[in-house]
C-alpha cells in the first residue's frame, strides 16, 4: 500500500509507461478485434482504461478533466495520445488535492470501506487488468505485442532467443 503521495505517483508513472507501450501500438485496423462475438473490442477496452481515469478519480474526490465521450472510441493514436494526458492530468491532480495523511482516509469505494491508498492501488490494478486484455487481443489481431514485465515473443526473436515454452 502506498505511505505518501509519491510513492504512488512512482508506482503510477511506472505502469503507466508499459501501458503507453502497450497503446502506441494499436492500430485503427486492429481496434475492432474481439475474443468473441459478443465481447468487447480492443478499441473499447483500451479506451474504456483510458476514459476511466478521470472518471474514476473523480468519483473518489479527486476531479479531473475527462477524456470525452466513453462510448464513442476514437482513433488508436488517439487513444494513446488521450492516455498520456490522462496520466499525466491525474498525477498532477492526486498531487494538488491528497496529501500523505489523505492517503489514510477512508470512504465508499464500490460498497466496501476501502482508504485513499487502496482506491489508487485499485485504480492502477483496473489499468493492469485492462493492459493484460490488450495483449492477448494485440496478439489475436497480428499486432507485434511489447514487453511489459518481461520480454513479448518479438523481443525474444530481436535477441535471438527462442522464447521459453
Amino acid at each position: 500500500m502506498y505511505v505518501t503521495v509519491e510513492d504512488f505517483i512512482a508506482e503510477w508513472n511506472k505502469e503507466a509507461g508499459l501501458t503507453q507501450g502497450v497503446l502506441d501500438g494499436l492500430t485503427d485496423e486492429a481496434l475492432g478485434q474481439r475474443v468473441y462475438p459478443e465481447g468487447r473490442t480492443l478499441g473499447r477496452i483500451a479506451w474504456h482504461l483510458t476514459a476511466n481515469i478521470p472518471e474514476y478519480l473523480t468519483e473518489f474526490g479527486v476531479p479531473v478533466e475527462g477524456a470525452g465521450d466513453s462510448n464513442e472510441v476514437p482513433s488508436a493514436r488517439e487513444i494513446a495520445g488521450t492516455f498520456r494526458t490522462n496520466v499525466a492530468a491525474a498525477a498532477d491532480a492526486i498531487r494538488k488535492r491528497w496529501t500523505d495523511d489523505s492517503l489514510k482516509l477512508t470512504q465508499n469505494a464500490f460498497g466496501r470501506t476501502e482508504s485513499n491508498a487502496m482506491i489508487l492501488m485499485g485504480l492502477i490494478k483496473h489499468i493492469v487488468h485492462h493492459r493484460g486484455q490488450l495483449t492477448v487481443l494485440m496478439r489475436q489481431a497480428g499486432l507485434p505485442v511489447p514487453a511489459v514485465y518481461g520480454p513479448s515473443k518479438e523481443i525474444w526473436a530481436r535477441m535471438g532467443v527462442t522464447p521459453p515454452l
